[in-house]
């Protein structure tokens, strides 16, 4: 699977590492992933200062998504690939497991 990340600002290579590492685990449980769009951005002029991940799995049919902010870049990528989880078991139970 490819996993190709958008960001407005630099991240630090452990970010970076958390990210791909909580994406590509999604494949353990979806082996036809074709592709995951991660775009991380940076809320303007909230109280919390918070980071929005948003991740779009490329996969056969409709792509699914998800989205969450919080203030730590890898809790919210943590909450979204738990989202992104959810929606694979829903799928795979709705459509037959194909994997």
């Amino acid at each position: 699977m490819q996993v190709i990340i958008h960001k407005s600002s630099d991240l630090s290579d452990v970010t970076t590492e958390v990210i791909n590492e909580k994406v590509n685990k999604l494949e353990t449980y979806y082996d036809r992933i074709e592709r995951a769009e991660v775009f991380i951005k940076e809320d303007d002029g909230s109280a919390t200062n918070g980071h929005t991940v948003e991740i779009r799995l490329a996969i056969p049919g409709n792509d699914l998504f998800a989205t969450h902010t919080d203030e730590s870049i890898e809790r919210a990528t943590a909450e979204v690939t738990e989202a992104l989880r959810r929606q694979i078991r829903k799928h795979k139970s709705k459509h037959g497991n194909h994997a």
